[in-house]
């Protein structure tokens, strides 16, 4: 147990080292999850190799990596995380792994997938309306301004999910009526994104100031060259190309969601100590 503590200690401490980061700079530097992978398996490895018959506790950490490698790239290239959310997610993949027994691993590897997406969905949603709120007059005016440029696809899906409702009601299946609902407020909830995004998360910043990873706003022209505004975000020369040429750009701001990952790790240790019996 000493072990499983150890390596939820150090996990917290380099996830609040994150979060703040992530909060100041809207970055996470690779060091931070580099070297929260070699102190987590570096520990497994010599307490496995000082602890007789431990050898599994090592690679079930590596396990963990692999396992959490290819859902950190699915939810990067999914465009889902940024870069550096990726990165410390893979990290935690050698954290998670609390037994010797493959299968438990895979239950505490679910559970907090799904405490991840329902923390992620609140703390989005959350986060997005302070923002809206703070800027509500642009907000109000992007939000109408969609609205309008979709109200006949608007008002084709509330036709149909009228439809899937009234079946619903009328079948007395909750299902169905759950599936009217939700086809309902999808597109709401997509315009009330999307208007978020763009009138309180584009920000104009000075070319000096930029990092390595920043989305830019829109394509950005330097004579013959085009450097393209994609989800990789802006490298190291494409910077060096902007400081020469221009004074200002505009970037696109994410939400911090490495706080996120801070909030999912304590309600799982929540859940490991206090109901391990919904692991088992």
């Amino acid at each position: 147990m000493y072990e499983v503590i150890f390596l939820l200690v150090l996990a917290i401490i380099w996830i609040i080292a994150a979060s703040v980061q992530d909060l100041k700079q809207r970055e996470v530097a690779n060091w931070l999850s580099f070297s929260l992978i070699a102190f987590a398996l570096g520990f497994r490895f010599f307490y496995s190799v000082f602890n007789v018959g431990s050898s599994a506790f090592f690679y079930q950490g590596l396990i963990g990596l692999a396992i959490f490698f290819i859902i950190g790239n699915l939810l990067y290239y999914g465009r889902v995380f940024a870069g550096g959310d990726g990165k410390l997610m893979i990290a935690l993949g050698t954290v998670l792994p609390f037994s010797e027994s493959f299968w438990f691993n895979m239950n505490v590897f679910v559970l907090f997938l799904v405490v991840f997406l329902i923390t992620g969905a609140i703390y989005g949603f959350i986060f997005s309306g302070f923002l809206a709120l703070r800027n509500l007059r642009g907000f109000k005016k992007e939000f109408n301004k969609r609205i309008k440029q979709s109200i006949i696809m608007m008002n084709v899906i509330t036709a149909v999910a009228v439809i899937i409702i009234g079946s619903g009601f009328i079948m007395l299946n909750i299902l169905i009526f759950a599936l009217g609902v939700l086809v309902l407020i999808m597109p709401y909830l997509y315009i009330y994104a999307k208007s978020v995004e763009e009138a309180c998360m584009i920000k104009k910043v000075a070319a000096k100031n930029l990092t390595v990873g920043d989305w830019l706003y829109q394509d950005v022209r330097i004579g013959k060259r085009t450097i393209k505004a994609n989800w990789e975000g802006l490298s190291d020369k494409e910077i060096k190309l902007i400081k020469k040429h221009k004074k200002s750009v505009l970037i696109k701001q994410g939400i911090p969601f490495v706080p996120v990952f801070l909030i999912s790790f304590l309600v799982l240790i929540y859940l490991y100590f206090i109901y391990r019996l919904i692991l088992i």
